[in-house]
C-alpha cells in the first residue's frame, strides 16, 4: 500500500537513492511546468490527501497538446489547469486527453476538459467500463459489502460509517464522457510526429494503461511503476475472490523482461527517474517479502484486519483502513491460490485464514531466498 509521499521529501537537485536516479530536480508548482523530455512537459496538481499530489503530463501535438491523466475534480486543481493553460501550454488547445487509468486523481477532470476543448477522450475499455460503473454506483450500499467487510473483520460500526460513505468514487469525478476511444496493449498512437506505444498494466486497476516512446525510451507509467511507493493492489466487495495481487506479479515481471534497462520513467506520483529495473525488482522482493511475514503469522487464525502490521511499516489509522483491508484481503487471496493458505467463515460470517505450511517448508521457500 503506498505509505504516502509529499512534496516536501523532494530534494532542489538531481540526486541518486536506493539505485535510482532523479536527473530533474524538484518538482514543478501548481500551474508551472518542467520540460522531462523533449516535447514533454510535467505538471504537478494538488490532492487532499497523505499523497497530497498527482503528476500530470502535456505532450507537445502538432499546434496544440494531448494530455496525459487530469487530477481529481476540484477547485484546486481546475485552479492549477487554468494557471497552466495561460502559461507554461502557452493558451494552445488541448486536441485530446488520455487516462491511464479510472482512479478518480487520474480521471477526475476528463470530462471537464473533454468539454472544454470539444476533444475526445482515450482509455482502455476495462478501466472506462469500470469508471461509468463506480460513478453511477452511488447507493444504497449493497449487502454484498457487508458481507465481504464483515468476513474482513469489521465491527458493526465500521460497516455504518461504509454505508455512509458508499457512493463517494463519483464526487471527485467530474461527469464523464458518454463515449470514448479505445486502447489495447500494442496500439501505436501519433503524438506530434512521435510514436507512443501503449503497454499495459494489471493488478492496481484492471487494465493501466502506460505509453513507451521508443524513439528514445520516455515511458509514462501512470501508477504502474512509482518510484518510492508501491500501488495499492486490492481486493473490493464486486469481486471478492479476485487476485490481482497475481495480476500485479505478473506485470512486473513482463515489464522487467520489456522495458530497457536505461528507460526514463515519468511517473503518476512521486519524480521521473532512471533504474527501472531497479525499482521492479524492489517492488518484486517487497511483495514477496510481505508475503512472507504473512505467512509466518498465519501459523495462528487471523483475519484479514489482524495481519496489517504483516504487511504494513505504517500504524493503519481510519483514514486508509478500507484501503489496507483491500490490500490485506489480496494478499490473502494470493496465498489461497497458491494453496499456501486456507479461509474458513464461521458461522458469524467472519473469514478466519490459516497457513497451510509447516515453518520449515516456509523457510526453505525459494522465492524467499532468491528475493531476500
Amino acid at each position: 500500500m503506498a505509505d504516502g509521499v509529499t512534496s516536501t521529501d523532494v530534494a532542489s537537485g538531481p540526486r541518486t537513492e536506493r539505485g535510482l536516479t532523479y536527473p530533474l530536480g524538484a518538482p514543478p508548482a501548481p500551474g508551472q511546468a518542467v520540460e522531462a523530455a523533449p516535447g514533454v512537459l510535467w505538471l504537478r496538481l494538488p490532492l487532499p490527501m497523505s499523497l497530497d499530489h498527482i503528476n500530470v503530463y502535456a505532450l507537445a501535438d502538432g499546434d496544440g497538446w494531448t494530455l496525459v491523466d487530469t487530477g481529481l475534480y476540484t477547485k484546486a486543481s481546475i485552479a492549477g489547469w487554468e494557471a497552466a493553460f495561460a502559461g507554461p501550454l502557452g493558451g494552445k488547445p488541448v486536441k485530446r486527453v488520455i487516462c491511464t487509468h479510472m482512479h478518480p486523481d487520474h480521471l477526475g477532470l476528463a470530462g471537464w476538459l473533454c468539454e472544454r476543448f470539444g476533444v475526445p477522450l482515450l482509455m482502455s475499455r476495462l478501466e472506462y467500463v469500470t469508471a461509468r460503473m463506480l460513478v453511477a454506483d452511488t447507493g444504497p450500499a449493497p449487502p454484498e459489502g457487508e458481507t465481504f467487510f464483515r468476513a474482513a473483520g469489521w465491527d458493526d460500526d465500521r460497516i455504518d460509517g461504509w454505508r455512509r460513505e458508499f457512493g463517494r468514487f463519483g464526487k471527485g469525478v467530474y461527469p464523464m464522457p458518454q463515449s470514448y476511444q479505445r486502447l489495447s496493449e500494442g496500439d501505436d498512437i501519433e503524438i506530434g510526429g512521435d510514436v507512443w506505444t501503449v503497454v499495459v498494466g494489471n493488478g492496481h486497476c484492471p487494465e493501466h494503461v502506460c505509453l513507451w516512446r521508443k524513439s528514445d525510451d520516455v515511458f509514462l507509467s501512470g501508477d504502474q511503476i512509482l518510484p518510492r511507493i508501491s500501488s495499492n493492489v486490492s481486493v473490493w466487495p464486486t469481486e471478492p475472490l479476485q487476485n490481482p495481487l497475481g495480476d500485479w506479479m505478473t506485470s512486473l515481471t513482463k515489464l522487467r523482461a520489456l522495458l530497457p534497462v536505461g528507460l526514463f520513467v515519468l511517473p503518476s506520483h512521486g519524480e521521473p527517474f532512471t533504474g527501472v529495473h531497479t525499482r521492479l525488482d524492489a517492488l518484486t522482493k517487497g511483495h514477496h517479502t510481505g508475503l512472507t511475514r504473512l505467512e509466518r503469522a498465519l501459523r495462528e487464525p487471523r483475519r484479514a484486519i489482524d495481519v496489517f502490521s504483516s504487511l504494513f511499516a505504517r500504524p493503519i489509522g481510519d483514514a486508509v483502513f478500507g484501503m489496507a483491508t483491500g490490500e490485506s484481503v489480496a494478499h490473502l487471496n494470493y496465498l489461497e491460490a497458491q494453496g499456501r493458505a486456507r479461509r474458513d467463515r464461521g458461522a458469524d460470517g467472519v473469514d478466519w485464514w490459516t497457513a497451510t505450511r509447516t515453518d520449515t517448508e516456509i523457510g526453505n521457500d525459494p522465492e524467499e531466498e532468491t528475493t531476500a
